[in-house]
């Protein structure tokens, strides 16, 4: 058989092979340690949904029985363990999975289903011989405590469905978090019983743009475009994802990205009486709730709702790309600002974001994540909670100073983190915001940077990758521009390191090349029915072709480093 072994992805910690296969089916017997039942449930998950071929016919009487009604999978735990991770000893005979926790053995059981063939990750069962597993003791534990994927549905709304897939795909990858930004200027995707104008004006506009933001003229489809998730369905979600390991943060961007809102609830807004629209474009909009008290309270009933259907430990509330400008033309604004004896409307930015997340604290026990701007802001004199996370998009600059201020940060730099930059600087690629960004990018990622002090090692928690969704309009878009990037990304999160791609890793127990292991695992993603970017390009019906979804230069790499230097700088 081939050497699964030699494909696993992300690869673990530490890897022999031993002689012989373990022969195992659908009815191999699962046995559970003193105080390993939640361990076992979850591998049973697991391995019960895979698609087992048919059994083959028992043994006739008086023959006995077979090598594999004899194997048997144990189940146990060990505290010690560091969290989240696991060991297998894979023997002829039978298997012993001992887990830290629930979730080690969940990534023990993929890691399983990644030594099966790749029909593993098919739907039902397709004809073919019974399944082995390689012989090995495996040891493994992941580097990072958050390792994360973001998805913007508002741009464009993604059915319950797609994101049921995406969970799916990032739990074969040992993804632990689903950051799901469900609000901004183009949509608002969350039901409110008590303000059902959100869901009602605000999850839908009139027309998108087509084609790249800044070629004049602008050019519109004309169609209408929208949804929303029920707080039911939101519940579902967060439940499925749970089943899977997986936390869902959601994300309601305040105090700015608000057209949405606005459109929904104009009496949030800095100038009263003003009328808004659901956006029909791209950028960065004026639209900004006001900074004010009513708005932290209308903020709470719906949070409130939210985090009754979704039990998340933290939720995002945006806090970037805020224009001012409205708060400093509003007479209301201004005089609550003098009244809270602030400097400048910056530093009401940063007052505002700290009342919204003691308010999360508080009344629902959540901690709040902030774009980096949000700690950027902290500069003009008022300071984010202690404990807000902050997560780091314009570079290891802005990640330091937060960590060393004390922030835990989650590193999802633009380069290479924003999988809605191009796979290549290459016409037949579809159109982007940018880039590219290439899978051998990706590798690269160091999310704790080496030369930085220990005490701002300790505070980077995790990474995380974005799908930003101007320029994904669908399913099949959206597949094209996670994977296989999101692959390799999962190799990075889990080390908490770069990976070497074209030769063996002897810095980490001699892992195999992950070019290889991805050319592999590639088998996996068409079996699972992933319409993912092929390494040596997309297929002709992926290509941008000619009309308004053509290939576009974009912002280039370049471009984008020396804007997020001029921020830094700022």
């Amino acid at each position: 058989m081939p050497d699964r072994l030699a494909t696993l992805l992300p690869y673990p910690v530490r890897v022999q092979a031993q002689p012989g296969q373990f022969a195992v089916r659908r009815d191999t017997p699962i046995a559970a340690g003193p105080e390993a039942r939640q361990e076992a449930d979850a591998v049973r998950q697991v391995l019960a949904a895979l698609p087992w071929p048919p059994a083959p016919p028992a043994p006739l009487a008086g023959i006995g029985r077979s090598e594999a009604a004899l194997a048997g999978i144990l189940v146990d735990t060990d505290r010690t363990l560091p969290a989240e991770g696991y060991r297998l000893l894979i023997s002829p005979d039978r298997m012993k999975l001992t887990a830290a926790d629930p979730a080690g053995a969940f990534y023990a059981a993929q890691t399983i289903r990644q030594l099966l063939p790749d029909e593993a990750f098919r739907a039902a069962p397709v004809p073919g011989p019974s399944w082995h597993l390689p012989c090995a003791e495996i040891e493994d534990a992941p580097a990072l405590e958050w390792r994360g994927a973001h998805l913007d549905v508002s741009r464009h709304f993604f059915p319950k469905r797609t994101v049921l897939g995406f969970i799916d795909m990032l739990a074969a990858h040992k993804l632990n978090r689903l950051h799901l930004h469900l609000t901004d200027d183009q949509g608002w995707r969350i039901e409110s019983r008590s303000h059902p104008a959100l869901h009602r004006a605000g999850s839908h506009r009139r027309q998108t743009l087509v084609g790249p933001a800044q070629l004049e003229p602008n050019v519109y489809d004309g169609t209408p475009h929208g949804g929303y998730y029920t707080l039911t369905d939101l519940a579902e979600i967060a439940a499925y994802a749970a089943q899977r390991m997986i936390r869902i943060v959601p994300e309601i961007e305040v105090p700015g990205h608000a057209s949405a809102l606005l459109a929904a609830l104009p009496e949030l807004a800095p100038a009263k009486g003003a009328r808004y629209e659901v956006a029909t474009g791209w950028g960065i909009t004026s639209q900004i709730a006001a900074p004010l008290p009513e708005t932290v309270a209308v903020l709470e009933e719906i949070f409130g709702e939210l985090l009754g259907a979704v039990p998340a430990d933290c939720v995002h509330i945006g806090g970037d790309e805020c224009v001012l400008d409205d708060w400093r033309a509003s007479p209301q604004v201004e005089e609550y600002r003098r009244q809270l004896g602030l400097p400048s409307h910056e530093a009401l930015h940063a007052y505002f974001l700290r009342q919204v997340a003691d308010m999360l604290a508080d009344r629902f026990g959540v901690r709040t994540v902030v774009w980096d701007e949000g700690f950027a802001s902290t500069t003009t004199g008022a300071r984010l909670r202690d404990d807000t996370l902050v997560m780091a998009w314009r570079g290891d600059d802005i990640a330091r100073r937060a960590a060393l201020a004390g922030h835990d940060v989650i590193a999802s730099p633009v380069l290479p983190t924003y999988f809605d930059y191009s796979q290549a600087g290459d016409d037949k690629e579809p159109l982007s915001i940018g880039g590219p960004v290439t899978i051998e990018d990706v590798a690269k990622l160091r999310p704790v940077p080496a030369d930085w002090p220990e005490k701002a090692k300790q505070h980077l928690i995790g990474t995380q990758f974005q799908v930003w969704t101007e320029y994904i309009p669908d399913a099949r878009a959206l597949d094209y521009m996670t994977f296989p990037r999101a692959s390799v990304f999962a190799e990075v999160a889990w080390h908490g390191s770069p990976a070497a791609w074209t030769h063996q890793d002897a810095t980490h127990n001699d892992r195999p090349p992950l070019r290889d292991r991805l050319a592999a695992h590639l088998n996996r993603l068409t079996a699972a029915g992933i319409e993912y970017r092929p390494l040596d390009g997309p297929h002709p019906w992926q290509q941008g072709g000619t009309g308004p979804r053509r290939y576009q230069a974009g912002y280039s790499s370049d471009e984008v480093t020396r804007h997020l230097a001029q921020l830094a700088g700022d």
